[in-house]
């Protein structure tokens, strides 16, 4: 009974968080003044789903939504909004952990938490990504712009980069060049994975 109610309770934060998620993809389109049929475009997605996942109609995976931030110029972090003095972190400089970020990619078992304030400028941005046993990336590989490296802090983690995979447990770390394809998973059934992720983007 109790955990039926509070799955009841958890159930309206995930389309709530599609919607946030699609009202910061339309704004940032906007913000580049980009036609919904251009990003569709250079994102090799058809306009109908960007238009859906803009509406909140659609839940994203983190390889679409790291495709779409490229094509708009933009790195994963922008997607959580516009985070650091209205939270309360002095000068944009520390956040809190009770002010953290969440990005859920509720349908993929992935959640990424934003541990850095986000500005204009930022080009470095660190992660806390928490994955669910099965969670995964997909079985598609993908590319964006910038630098990646990481630590394993909890589980473990199956890492593709190109034409190599490696299980990664506890206390193994990475590097690589996000224009490298690449996608990442938690083999474990039963077990979480939480790894400190860190993303440069480079090329902006």
């Amino acid at each position: 009974m109790g955990k039926a109610a509070s799955r009841a309770k958890a159930k309206p934060i995930e389309p709530a968080m599609d919607v946030a998620v699609g009202m910061r993809l339309r704004e940032l389109r906007r913000t580049a003044n980009l036609s919904l049929e251009t990003v569709a475009s250079r994102a090799a997605l058809s306009v109908g789903f960007v238009s859906q996942i803009e509406r909140g109609l659609s839940s994203p995976s983190l390889r679409v939504l790291a495709t779409l931030a490229d094509v708009l110029g933009v790195g994963i972090a922008a997607l959580f909004g516009n985070q650091g003095s209205d939270s309360g972190a002095p000068h944009g400089v520390i956040i809190r952990a009770a002010d953290r970020a969440e990005l859920k990619l509720w349908r993929t078992g992935i959640s990424k938490e934003l541990l850095n304030p986000t500005g204009a400028d930022g080009k470095l941005n660190l992660f806390l990504v928490h994955m669910n046993p099965g969670g995964s990336t997909g079985d598609e590989l993908y590319t964006h712009d910038g630098e990646e490296a990481g630590l394993v802090l909890e589980g473990e983690m199956t890492l593709t980069v190109g034409g190599e995979s490696w299980c990664l447990k506890t206390g193994d770390s990475f590097r690589f060049a996000s224009r490298r394809p690449h996608r990442f998973s938690n083999p474990s059934k039963r077990a979480k994975a939480v790894v400190l992720w860190v993303n440069c983007v480079t090329g902006r």
